[in-house]
């Protein structure tokens, strides 16, 4: 499920009969349930604007799905490594990770 950027996964809880969303590409903490499809999709929309009007009213900025940007600590052999294959197939070494993790996410 997706609203304003923010994608949520669900779970079924059989014990409740409750589905379960967790919002999941913030660091941030946002959860609903709901009972049905459309429950969840109106309590996912309510979670966000909630938590988006709790953060204007601290004063303080959301966390934001990510960017796409982080740090990759690598030791220097498979730095080079990668950067050899990355420059011998015609591509950046950003374009070439990001393929070879995107492969191997398929993969599995």
């Amino acid at each position: 499920m997706r609203y304003k950027n923010y994608e949520a996964i669900v779970r079924y809880d059989e014990d409740s009969q409750l589905f379960f969303g967790e919002v999941v590409n913030t660091r941030d903490v946002l959860t609903f349930q709901g009972r049905s499809v459309a429950e969840l999709k109106r309590e996912m929309k309510a979670t966000v604007e909630e938590y988006l009007e709790l953060c204007r009213k601290r004063k303080e900025d959301p966390d934001r799905p990510f960017s796409g940007n982080f740090v990759l600590r690598l030791s220097p052999q498979l730095h080079s490594r990668l950067y050899a294959k990355a420059k011998a197939s015609g591509q950046s070494l950003n374009s070439f990770v990001e393929q070879q993790l995107e492969s191997s996410l398929n993969r599995s």
